[in-house]
């Protein structure tokens, strides 16, 4: 401990004796500042320098800071923004000590670096200097840092700038320095507590500047309207000058360029010599602007001629104030490089080239007043980069919170918030109360890689297909080294296609390496290689350049793993992913098979390769929309973009992957694969929104399942797939399992707890079906609760049949009927909804549903086959007391309006008829019409009751059964039914029992009783039912067997009248002529067909009043018999005087009728109205009116005819009122 200040001390003691001795140029104008400037590093912790173009700030300053005593207790570090200037730099200043590189001046590049045991100041770009802070977080290797090209503002430059404002309060001994050609000083002085400015002027010649704006829209100056013919129009005007010299003019796009060129050829053609200037042209291309040429030359250039290169013997400056400005938007996640005016700043550095060697001028095609209103420099990058880099660096430091960075220009929260969402993506953050760096964030951070190529490199360790993807992320970590000149490209088209990968960019990459690598193995001289390039038109610079970043990647991540080796890590804790140990590859080590010099890349490596791409890149995903649209993250539209290989197949794939979103004049995607979607959720994985729908019991499977939706950014990855709901939300798939699976018995297998059950549920619903009201006894919600309470958390069978097995049985889940009802059922209320019925002795079982508006509902009747025709709709009229009140209520609001008037309120009609109903009656109509007679003194007969009308529900349904219990036939038309069925009852035991049965010729009673039906086959297992009746047909009465009990009601009712009339044939034969009309009603009677007809009318009625009867025992045929004798010539006479007035209004309303039409035969309308008249009391008195209406309403008959008469004249008055 006591020795180690000493020792440090003796070495700093050497290290200033060993102090290289310093010299200045004298020519440089920053030479003449020396003593000022050393004193004020010696002074101040902070300096700015503001130096212009050719001051020699660059690489005298560091020598000053070894005169102010800096670079012994540490290095002198310089930042350069790029490698070249870093090298140049350190070489120029060694050159100025007299030293070789690498004795007391360093550099250090990414993958070079060339350094002694006793330097001083160590060159080096921006990024290596980030990477030492992520080792050396205070950067106490140095003890001074100089920052030049300041003004660039590159992201790496403000970083540190960040870095530098956290240190320096912690490190009082550090210097920092910060150079700038232009640059806003006040802005980096105000940053570090307004640190003290030097600014020194530099050696330039005096520049003219003319403006020669665009002329307006619709006017013309001569140039044409763009800015591309106002550019040829002043070199025309520059060419005027006597004391010419070469010209640069600049240009916004490569387009533009490309179109200037050609309009100058063809304005001044072989007078001067017209090259272009941009980084995609071929390294020999670029090198011609440097070389000297017998004429004049014009070179048309990108903002790359501002201050990255020096084009000597410029005089002429064409500026068009316009550049491509690369811009991110953290909203859609997309670069663009939209056309925008440049900066005061880029303005005065592109005005700075003409006036190096000797006098200049600079034309801006624009207005001064344009350029004074200009931002004065141009926005730096850090608020306009995606900085997920600058983050992932950030959270790797700890050097605070993100939002609170000291940046010279703090970025916008989005960008920092955008950042932060794309590691998320690639997986290296965690957001806890903060972002928090993962295992692969921390490996991510310490790979001086962008993070996506980072991300990639440590997928393809997992998925073992590393050395792919290091030649892949190298590539796309370099300009493509395809070539594509101008004027040949039709021949680079089709040697390139020699590289094309039909469904991947990437792949095509690997095949460029393939195969020029092949092309290596056979000659590796550099001349053979020059020559196979030029020949495929690939750039051998950047192939060059794309070999030595893929070793030097493959150093890099060869040394970080073998150092995680070397502490003791081998593993990455991140979902399982392993990174084995790399050891070291062998010089080009992957060269892939080849076939017809292709790489083989079969399905599976295919998928391998893509899938580590993908973990870098996925919101590079798109969809296919049509041909070579797709749709990308967040809705977007993108085109491929036209150089891919994939753009003339349409896009290939429904899915695609870019390696990045371009927007220029619309959004393109670049370099890109096609994938399958399932990858994109393998490698997404938490990242992919997942949303569940229709979750529901899928018996076959015996679980819940449900459908799941996959989506990423917006994009649906999987529409529809089937999932296990349990594991998504057991709750809710346990509560499926009881609803869907256990309670309506949806199960693979038969639980026997599951049938006790459904008969104790069965029993409450029948209950429920019989009084027409669901939910009146069943509580669903408590068989729901039974099953919930015993099954926690169960949604499969697998599942279930383990807990059962657990529980030791099922008795657990058996219920008892208390369990599930709402309330206890009215057993008294129920008694009107029976099980069953007896009809001729057999019984016949009842069923009840409550299904409105299907066949089933109402109460079924369930009847064998064999005794179907042995029934009659009275069978079952009153077989269910508790339809009566409804059925009642029915039939009474529809029979005709003119019984309904002479009733008191319907609704206590129909309390009194069902008050007095009983149920040995048999015969519905009868019975209401009886009561209704007796209580109201109102007739009704019962063919006017409407049966037929009464809804379904309250109407029999009847389903025939045979032998086996199987439904043949159903409906609610009984009678229907004995239709289908009557053929099959002639059976060979119906033949047999008709000859025991049948007789012909009846005269008289003499046979025994008759019963209703009798049972057709052996009496303890009869095959059907057959209905013994009298049958009157062509004057003979018969005894007769029938199949059907309606068929032989009627015709044994017309039997037994028929018997009747022969046995009062004396009796009768006065009777008829007692009947003849006479006087008035005989003239009558011939408007109504005549004598005969009324008095077969007349007689009929008695015929049809005193011996239509159902009787079936001689005793009762013998009673009746003799209690009709003395009543039939009263009931005759009744029946005459009854039909008189009838006859006589009829009468006079026909001889009305026709004295009107005959009056008004002329008028149409009136004998339409009339015929239409004589329709209705047709309708109103047909000839068996005395049958067809009660005694009630013959006796109104009169009246109601009368009614007609007067409409018949009064109507003719008021036709058109009398028609409608």
């Amino acid at each position: 401990m006591e020795r180690k200040p000493s020792t440090l001390q003796k070495r700093w003691e050497e290290r200033q004796d060993l102090a290289p001795q310093t010299s200045y140029p004298l020519q440089l104008p920053i030479s003449a500042r020396k003593e000022e400037i050393v004193a004020a590093i010696r002074k101040h912790q902070v300096l700015i320098i503001a130096g212009e173009t050719g001051s020699g700030k660059s690489t005298q300053i560091p020598k000053m800071c070894l005169d102010a005593g800096r670079g012994i207790q540490g290095l002198i570090g310089c930042t350069q923004p790029r490698r070249v200037a870093a090298i140049t730099v350190a070489q120029r200043i060694a050159e100025e000590l007299g030293e070789q590189i690498g004795q007391s001046v360093a550099y250090k590049i990414r993958f070079d670096e060339k350094a002694g045991l006793h330097s001083y100041i160590k060159l080096m770009t921006d990024g290596v200097l980030l990477m030492e802070a992520q080792g050396d977080r205070l950067l106490r290797r140095y003890d001074t840092i100089i920052v030049d090209e300041a003004h660039e503002r590159n992201l790496n430059i403000d970083f540190i700038i960040g870095i530098l404002r956290t240190i320096l309060p912690r490190r009082q001994d550090l210097k920092v320095i910060i150079t700038s050609a232009t640059m806003d000083t006040e802005k980096f002085s105000q940053a570090f507590n307004k640190a003290p400015i030097i600014q020194i002027s530099g050696r330039l010649y005096p520049v003219e500047v003319r403006y020669r704006p665009l002329a307006p829209e619709g006017e013309d100056n001569g140039d044409g309207g763009s800015y591309l013919d106002a550019a040829v129009g002043a070199v025309e005007a520059l060419r005027e000058d006597r004391d010419q010299g070469d010209i640069l003019i600049f240009m916004p796009t490569e387009q533009d360029i490309r179109e200037t060129c050609d309009l100058l050829a063809g304005r001044f053609g072989k007078d001067m010599t017209i090259l272009p200037m941009f980084s995609r042209l071929t390294w020999a291309e670029q090198q011609r602007v440097f070389q000297p040429s017998a004429q004049q030359k014009v070179v048309v250039a990108t903002n790359v001629a501002e201050t990255s290169i020096t084009i000597p013997n410029i005089r002429y400056v064409v500026d068009t104030g316009l550049a491509r400005i690369a811009q991110y938007n953290p909203r859609t996640r997309t670069a663009s490089l939209p056309i925008q005016n440049i900066s005061r700043s880029s303005a005065d550095q592109r005005q700075g080239r003409c006036g190096r060697v000797r006098n200049g001028v600079c034309i801006r095609l624009y207005e001064k007043s344009d350029y004074l209103t200009r931002t004065a420099f141009t926005p730096p990058e850090i608020i306009r980069a995606n900085l997920a880099g600058v983050v992932l660096r950030m959270l790797y430091l700890a050097i605070g919170d993100v939002y609170t960075f000291p940046f010279l220009d703090p970025p916008a929260k989005k960008q920092l918030t955008d950042a932060i969402e794309i590691l998320k993506e690639l997986g290296a953050v965690r957001i806890e109360e903060k972002p928090v760096l993962s295992d692969i964030g921390r490996l991510m951070a310490r790979l001086p890689l962008d993070p996506r190529i980072a991300r990639m490199i440590i997928e393809a360790m997992k998925r073992g297909c590393l050395e792919e993807i290091l030649i892949i992320t190298a590539a796309l970590s370099i300009v493509d080294p395809r070539e594509r000149p101008q004027e040949k490209a039709a021949q680079a088209d089709q040697m390139h296609a020699r590289f094309r990968d039909p469904a991947s960019d990437f792949a095509s990459l690997l095949r460029i390496w393939s195969i020029y690598h092949e092309a290596g193995d056979k000659d590796k001289s550099p001349g053979r290689l020059r020559k196979f390039c030029r020949e495929h038109y690939l750039s051998y610079r950047r192939m060059r350049e794309w070999q030595d970043l893929h070793r030097q990647i493959r150093i890099i991540v060869a040394e970080e793993m073998r150092l995680r080796a070397s502490n003791g890590f081998n593993q990455i804790d991140n979902g399982g992913i392993i990174l084995e140990v790399v050891q070291e590859f062998d010089r080009d080590a992957f060269i892939p098979k080849l076939k017809k010099g292709k790489p083989e890349l079969g399905e599976d490596k295919y998928a391998t390769i893509h899938k580590a791409i993908l973990s870098g890149l996925l919101s590079g995903v798109a969809m296919k929309k049509e041909k070579n649209i797709y749709t990308a993250p967040k809705g977007r539209e993108a085109m491929i973009f036209p150089g891919s290989g994939l753009f003339k197949r349409g896009g290939s794939g429904q899915w695609i992957v870019a390696a990045e979103w371009v927007e220029t004049s619309r959004l393109y995607a670049r370099t890109v694969a096609t994938i399958e979607p399932e990858w994109i959720e393998e490698v997404a994985g938490p990242l992919c929104r997942v949303t569940y729908s229709e979750p529901h019991w899928n018996k076959e499977r015996g679980e819940v399942q449900a459908f799941a939706q996959v989506s990423l950014f917006g994009l649906l990855i999987i529409p529809r797939r089937i999932v296990s709901y349990g594991r998504i939300d057991p709750a809710a798939a346990n509560d499926i399992f009881i609803r869907e699976g256990l309670m309506p018995g949806s199960m693979k297998r038969d639980y026997p707890f599951l049938r006790h059950n459904e008969e104790v549920i069965e029993k409450v619903r029948i209950m429920e079906n019989k009084v027409r009201r669901q939910g009146a006894f069943l509580d669903e919600e408590a068989i729901f609760s039974f099953y919930r309470q015993r099954l926690p958390n169960i949604h499969d069978e697998r599942t279930f049949q383990k807990f059962i097995r657990q529980q030791g049985g099922d008795d657990f889940l058996r219920m008892k009927e208390e369990d599930i009802l709402l309330q206890s059922p009215d057993t008294e209320a129920l008694s009107a909804w029976p099980d069953d019925t007896v009809v001729h002795g057999v019984r016949i079982p009842l069923t009840y549903r409550f299904m409105p508006g299907t066949p089933e509902d109402g109460v079924t009747a369930v009847i064998p086959a064999a005794i179907i025709t042995a029934l009659s709709p009275h069978s079952f009229e009153m077989a269910v007391p508790g339809l009566l009140p409804e059925q009642v209520d029915s039939l009474v609001r529809g029979l005709p309006k003119l019984y309904r008037k002479q009733l008191p309120p319907l609704k206590t009609v129909a309390e009194t008829l069902i008050m007095h109903l009983t149920r040995k009656e048999q015969n519905l109509p009868i019975a209401l019409g009886r009561i209704l007679k007796e209580q109201f003194g109102v007739t009704v007969p019962p063919a006017l009751w409407p049966l037929a009308a009464l809804p379904d529900q309250l109407k029999m349904r009847f389903v025939v059964a045979d032998e086996n219990g199987e439904t043949v036939a159903s409906g609610r038309d009984i009678n229907s039914l004995h239709s289908q069925f009557l053929g099959q009852i002639q059976s060979e035991s119906f033949q047999r029992a008709r000859k025991t049965w049948e007789r012909e010729n009846i005269t008289s009673w003499d046979f025994e009783d008759l019963p209703e039906s009798i049972h057709l086959g052996n009496p303890n297992q009869p095959v059907g039912v057959a209905f013994p009746a009298l049958e009157y047909v062509e004057g003979r009465i018969n005894l007769r067997l029938f199949p059907s009990f309606p068929d032989a009601e009627v015709s044994h009712r017309s039997g037994v009248a028929a018997l009747y009339e022969k046995h009062f044939d004396s009796e009768l034969k006065y009777l008829r002529k007692t009947l003849v009309p006479t006087g008035n009603l005989k003239i009558w009677a011939e408007m109504f067909g005549g004598t005969r007809a009324v008095t077969g009318i007349i007689y009929n009625k008695v015929i049809h009043d005193l011996f239509f009867v159902y009787i079936r025992s001689k005793k009762h045929y013998v009673e009746h018999a003799q209690y009709m004798r003395t009543k039939i010539i009263s009931k005759g006479q009744e029946a005459l005087s009854l039909c008189m007035p009838v006859l006589e209004a009829n009468f006079q309303a026909i001889q009305t009728m026709n004295r009107l039409e005959k009056q008004n035969n002329s008028y149409g309308q009136a004998v339409s109205y009339l015929r239409q008249l004589r329709q209705e009391l047709a309708t109103l008195l047909p000839h068996d009116f005395l049958e067809t209406y009660p005694q009630e309403r013959i006796s109104q008959l009169s009246r109601y005819i009368c009614a007609l008469e007067i409409r018949a004249d009064r109507g003719l008055f008021h036709l058109e009122k009398a028609l409608d």
